[in-house]
């Protein structure tokens, strides 16, 4: 089996606060703003800060919390949708940094809010497989600089963040259970940065050409776009669903549950997830006033403060459920020890 064996996470040292926001945007309320999403700050990576970088602050913090020997690393496991060049692989530029021995596997692998489960189930896979005896599993991501500073909506949702986590096959924390996974390619285009690729080459020094949405939010191909009535209605639709299968896949009911860590998106839709599946409040983990949506990074995030406040103790069942940009989703259950 693969166990968590310890995790942590890092936010930059720059932040975004409402206040900053409504002087840019007057329409755009403080209240409206928090009331809306929850969120009241979030931490932004600098000009000269990366994800690359970010993900080494989180890996030497790990290190040096948990007393980990970073010379028993055997495989890294890098979640980044920004990553610090085309190529090469930034996970592969991690492990030079940290020092790490050259007989480590290192990857990059492209996913967004459902990331982390999926880097879960990856690492549980390395390990129950018998390739490796651990796996340093990275998420950083820097949405921040996706975001057109005229784009108030995305401003207000996203923030930048790293968060590290220790995979062994010996026992430690909790153990990874009962995953399940999900895609749906035809909603690519409600969440995406359509600039960069092969297929649309421009970058933002010639794509100059702006677009102006119905609620006044501005951005070009180069930047974050996000169609957020659509994303609304496929987490809606999708969510649910995947909480009822990996209950069913863990013969479990809703109750059985201890507590449940969805992706941070935004209070306003995870009060609806909540409301729509039938989940009690006091099982329900929030967590992202003080550092917004932060992608792959929130459900980590989110576990280690829930961990950190005592709302997660021995003998618990947690799940875990990931969805966004892909469209793309996945759960799972731990069980803690």
């Amino acid at each position: 089996m693969a166990f968590i064996h310890s995790l942590t996470y890092y936010l930059p040292a720059d932040t975004l606060d409402n206040e900053t926001i409504n002087r840019q945007f007057p329409e755009w309320g403080i209240d409206k703003i928090s009331s809306k999403t929850g969120i009241y700050n979030r931490h932004i990576a600098s000009a000269d800060e990366f994800s690359s970088d970010m993900a080494v602050q989180v890996a030497e913090k790990l290190f040096a919390e948990q007393k980990i020997d970073k010379n028993k690393i055997q495989f890294i496991l890098l979640c980044t949708q920004s990553a610090d060049y085309f190529l090469p692989t930034t996970a592969c530029i991690v492990q030079e940094k940290l020092g790490l021995s050259n007989t480590v596997g290192a990857l990059d692998f492209n996913l967004g809010c459902s990331g982390y489960v999926y880097g879960l189930s990856l690492a549980k896979g390395l390990i129950d497989g018998g390739l490796v005896d651990n796996v340093l599993l990275i998420t950083s991501e820097t949405y921040s600089k996706f975001i057109n500073p005229k784009d108030k909506s995305n401003l207000t949702i996203f923030g930048d963040a790293a968060s590290a986590t220790f995979l062994t096959k010996e026992k430690g924390r909790c153990s990874l259970n009962h995953f399940i996974f999900g895609t749906d390619g035809g909603g690519a285009e409600n969440l995406i940065v359509k600039s960069g690729g092969m297929r649309f080459r421009q970058g933002k020094t010639n794509q100059v050409k702006e677009i102006t949405d119905e609620y006044d939010n501005v951005h070009t191909d180069a930047d974050l776009y996000m169609n957020g009535s659509e994303i609304f209605n496929f987490t809606l639709s999708s969510v649910p669903s995947l909480v009822n299968q990996v209950l069913s896949k863990a013969n479990l009911n809703r109750e059985d549950i201890d507590l449940y860590i969805f992706h941070q998106a935004n209070k306003y839709m995870l009060n609806h997830l909540r409301k729509k599946i039938g989940i009690d409040e006091q099982k329900f983990f929030v967590f992202l006033e003080n550092c917004g949506n932060t992608v792959s990074s929130t459900i980590p995030i989110a576990l280690c403060e829930a961990m950190e406040q005592g709302k997660i103790k021995a003998d618990q069942k947690i799940l875990l459920a990931g969805f966004g940009v892909g469209y793309s989703w996945a759960g799972c259950t731990l069980k803690f020890y």
